[in-house]
């Protein structure tokens, strides 16, 4: 269905012909943002109402639904119908529930997952250059946090949760490549914002570490553990991971090794 494109790496956005049909009513919002994580997917209404009402539905739940879904498709053939959309094929009636699209929907998470897997086989291939401008490519999707104004709970926070992951996991990779390549002191800056609002997250830490290091900086590396250490301590009551520890040996120690542009596998945690 290409006439749909559903946007959920940021704020919720679903067009139809290009036109927004994302309603402003909350519990609409809401719906429709379960049905856009699961495109193309029959979802059953015991997941609807639970979604929407966390167990604590209103006496007739399945009337308020249908009346959700009324405004939904009224909104969908108010943007189709310069093509001859017909709005309850694009927002379609199941055995047991209500499915959105079809396997052909665009959306930005198959992109983002899709550029994903292209720098892991770059990365296995070891062109760390070409990983680096496909993980670029893939973070340039994210308008914020996932989902962020209707992540409230059930499912729909769940998948949110699950790309915000996938989201830093790819922020770091990016990074990572770029340590390999030798860019160390172009991602100062990116690092030092991370770990501010990352303060609990080693990997960012130790990246920032490395990339102060070979930037000529070992006082900066060193200050970057012990802030660290004391968060850790003071506020989890335990001690940075063993390769963590490893790391700031190594910047007492000037160990030749964190020269390299390679990366630094007894580092790792």
């Amino acid at each position: 269905m290409e006439q749909l494109e559903i946007g959920v790496l940021g704020p919720l956005v679903v067009g139809v012909a290009g036109v927004g049909v994302v309603p402003g009513a909350l519990q609409q919002r809401r719906l429709l943002a379960l049905l856009a994580v699961n495109v193309g997917r029959e979802v059953g209404m015991a997941a609807i109402e639970e979604e929407l009402w966390s167990g604590r539905p209103p006496a007739q739940p399945a009337a308020a639904v249908q009346t959700y879904v009324k405004e939904l498709r009224r909104r969908i053939a108010a943007a189709g119908r310069a093509h001859g959309i017909d709005a309850k094929r694009v927002l379609s009636r199941g055995h047991f529930g209500y499915r959105l699209g079809d396997a052909g929907a665009r959306t930005d998470v198959r992109q983002f997952e899709t550029a994903l897997r292209d720098a892991h086989r770059s990365v296995d291939a070891g062109d760390d250059a070409g990983a680096s401008r496909e993980l670029a490519a893939a973070l340039s999707l994210w308008r914020g946090p996932a989902l962020e104004d209707v992540r409230s709970a059930g499912a729909v926070l769940a998948e949110a949760l699950r790309l915000d992951e996938l989201r830093m996991a790819a922020v770091e990779a990016r990074i990572a490549a770029d340590l390999r390549l030798g860019r160390h002191a172009s991602v100062i800056g990116e690092l030092v914002a991370l770990t501010l609002l990352n303060p609990l997250q080693e990997g960012l830490h130790r990246q920032l570490m490395l990339a102060f290091y070979r930037s000529g900086r070992p006082s900066q590396a060193l200050d970057v553990y012990r802030r660290l250490r004391g968060t850790l301590v003071g506020e989890l009551g335990i001690e940075p991971s063993p390769g963590l520890r490893a790391l700031h040996r190594a910047v007492l120690d000037a160990d030749p090794m964190l020269d390299a542009p390679g990366p630094v596998l007894w580092a790792a945690s």
